[in-house]
């Protein structure tokens, strides 16, 4: 990422077509803002168009806009995307997603600079820095006759290739809090995470990347505002492979054994609030109860001595998922 930032930089000041590749929520749209805010458009629009969730038809006329009547249902002339990001950046998101037929159009734009509204024949400049992205393998689509090739040489002036959140798990704990501060700043209050959660979610394959990692966060904000989550509290597919079982080692997650000493419970505790301590030790009982009984609930609330409805509350409130075959 190191690099990355550097390549930002340094394409920022230039006016020279950008193409951000990687896999869906790696950041490409936040690396394109970078590059927007670093540049001497930062102060004109920055358009964000998604290509892969306009309908084709439509397409032509969210970019260039139309003018009354050019269309069954045109009952007003309209600014497209590329007039609405004058003097701006255009980001082009899922770029792969388009037309063959739109390709042709966008790379007519994209060699003189200029474009007419649907029904118009009047041409308008362009004034605009283009930054596409895809996660899609553009040179195995041109070989596939999916993407045009001048097209790609036109956008892929300037590559960047943002790296999946599995290849850079060293920025997992920097990254989750600056997801947390987002939490904050939308008024939500942000949870603390224990060293035992961190190890448990450097251990997740991260298939969403960075915006699953960021939803995470945010769905953690919300089940435990302002509160300490430990591996257990994580969602089941986060938690890893010693979650149902045993708590973590650690000095902020051990479980005092049936025979443990009051100096054992205060060296196990070792300085932990006694409510988040308390927690870790009714949800390991909880799942030992739950594997002794096999996963049924009411023989578990049974040996906990216990109501049924009880201890589907606590499962519900710690996170404690059944485990399934």
């Amino acid at each position: 990422m190191v690099v990355v930032r550097r390549l930002v930089e340094q394409v920022a000041g230039f006016n020279a077509n950008v193409l951000i590749t990687g896999e869906s929520g790696t950041g490409k749209e936040w690396t394109a803002r970078c590059i927007h805010e670093m540049s001497p458009r930062r102060d004109k629009p920055f358009i964000p168009v998604n290509c892969g969730a306009i309908p084709t038809e439509l397409m032509e006329s969210e970019l260039f806009g139309h003018e009354k009547g050019a269309f069954t249902g045109a009952v007003a002339a309209r600014i497209g995307r590329f007039e609405a990001a004058e003097g701006g950046t255009l980001f082009l998101d899922e770029i792969g997603d388009m037309s063959l037929s739109m390709q042709v159009k966008l790379l007519r734009v994209l060699q003189e600079r200029v474009f007419e509204r649907v029904g118009s024949n009047q041409s308008r400049p362009a004034d605009v820095r283009i930054i596409a992205a895809t996660h899609r393998d553009l040179e195995q689509e041109i070989q596939q006759d999916n993407f045009r090739e001048d097209l790609f040489y036109r956008l892929n002036v300037f590559p960047i290739e943002l790296p999946p959140l599995r290849e850079r798990l060293e920025d997992l704990h920097e990254l989750a809090n600056s997801s947390l501060q987002r939490c904050a700043a939308n008024g939500l209050e942000p949870i603390k995470l224990t060293d035992s959660a961190l190890r448990a979610l450097h251990e997740h394959e991260w298939p969403g990347n960075v915006r699953e990692l960021s939803n995470l966060m945010e769905r953690l904000c919300i089940l435990y505002p302002g509160g300490r989550v430990d591996q257990r509290l994580l969602p089941q597919r986060y938690a890893g492979s010693g979650a149902s079982a045993t708590l973590p080692t650690g000095s902020n997650a051990a479980t005092p054994s049936p025979a443990a000493t009051p100096a054992d419970l205060i060296a196990a505790c070792n300085g932990m609030p006694l409510k988040d301590y308390l927690e870790s030790i009714e949800i390991a009982l909880i799942d030992a109860a739950l594997k002794e009984a096999g996963g049924i609930v009411a023989h578990a609330a049974e040996k906990l001595q216990i109501r049924r409805t009880t201890l589907s509350e606590k499962m519900k409130r710690f996170g404690i998922a059944l485990e399934t075959t």
